[in-house]
């Protein structure tokens, strides 16, 4: 009987690592655009092809709860 797809522990890591680091970076251009000025928002849109909407609610726990969580799970596993 299959078990399905089966991948070493270090592949397993390496995925992972490459996720959280992935939403990482997505929830930093948030606050980096969230704080930026009207001038540097237009900037931002214009470099990155969209203009991402941030909620306050969001902002607050992207900086306080999410982004620390990440930074900690990605040095766990070694990223």
């Amino acid at each position: 009987m299959s078990r399905g797809l089966e991948i070493d522990f270090e592949t397993a890591d390496r995925i992972t690592v490459t996720t959280l680091k992935d939403q990482l970076e997505y929830l930093k251009k948030d606050i980096k655009y969230f704080e930026a000025d009207d001038e540097k928002k237009a900037k931002l849109k214009e470099k990155w092809g969209y203009q991402p909407y941030v909620h306050p609610e969001d902002y607050t726990n992207a900086k306080t709860k999410l982004i620390p969580a990440l930074e900690l799970m990605i040095a766990y596993f070694g990223g």
